[in-house]
């Protein structure tokens, strides 16, 4: 059997360096600017994500949000941990907030901009979710549940994944906004909302994991 093996991959090998290349024969026209023109934006990548595979964007926030419940479901029976974990020493929280201070602000810029600029709503989600870790880890575990709960974080998060279902639905039976100018910070549609929402449900559903996993553990 390992002979069989062997001559199939000398087979594959000589294959492609003697056999040529089949290339398809495109139309005269560059892709990327068929996308960017469907799209109103000039982020290719988002109009992709956000339009011509919309469907997977819609199920990557499902996955992200089936991935919190479990994680609350898998350590739901056990203990809190005893020992938190964090900085105490002056010059690392002082380094972890200004940090956090920087995350977040890029995520702000990702959110907004996202569409016009590389980044979008699941980069800004990640940036948003590295300045939580930040503060957590140079803050007490309690004033960072009262944050969570006095602003209704679960709840928001929650709403952001129906608002963001709604409108991909609609985009999808091909109910669209206007485009506006090719550039403008308000152009694109749809397409900005759906960035924002996504750069919500990231960071708060981050901010959760973030709280379960230091009660339970004591460690992120």
């Amino acid at each position: 059997m390992k002979w069989i093996y062997i001559a199939a991959g000398i087979a594959l090998f000589v294959k492609m360096l003697i056999l040529p290349n089949s290339t398809a024969v495109l139309p005269d026209f560059s892709i990327v600017e068929s996308i960017v023109k469907d799209g109103g934006i000039p982020n290719a990548v988002t109009v992709i994500i956000l339009r011509n595979r919309l469907y997977d964007t819609i199920f990557e926030v499902v996955v992200f949000t089936i991935a919190i419940m479990g994680v609350y479901f898998l350590l739901a029976n056990e203990k809190p941990s005893t020992t938190i974990y964090s900085f105490t020493d002056q010059p690392s929280i002082v380094l972890a907030r200004l940090g956090a201070t920087i995350a977040a602000l890029v995520s702000i810029e990702l959110a907004i901009r996202g569409h016009l600029s590389p980044g979008g709503g699941f980069a800004a989600g990640v940036a948003g979710g590295t300045a939580i870790g930040l503060i957590a880890i140079t803050s007490s575990p309690e004033w960072m549940q009262e944050i969570y709960q006095r602003w209704q974080a679960a709840t928001w998060e929650k709403i952001s994944v129906l608002v963001f279902i709604v409108l991909a639905v609609l985009t999808l039976a091909g109910v669209e906004l206007p485009h506006g100018e090719m550039g403008a910070l308000v152009s694109g549609g749809i397409l900005p909302l759906l960035n924002i929402l996504v750069a919500i449900k990231v960071a708060l559903g981050s901010w959760a994991v973030v709280l379960v996993f230091i009660r339970y553990r004591g460690l992120l």
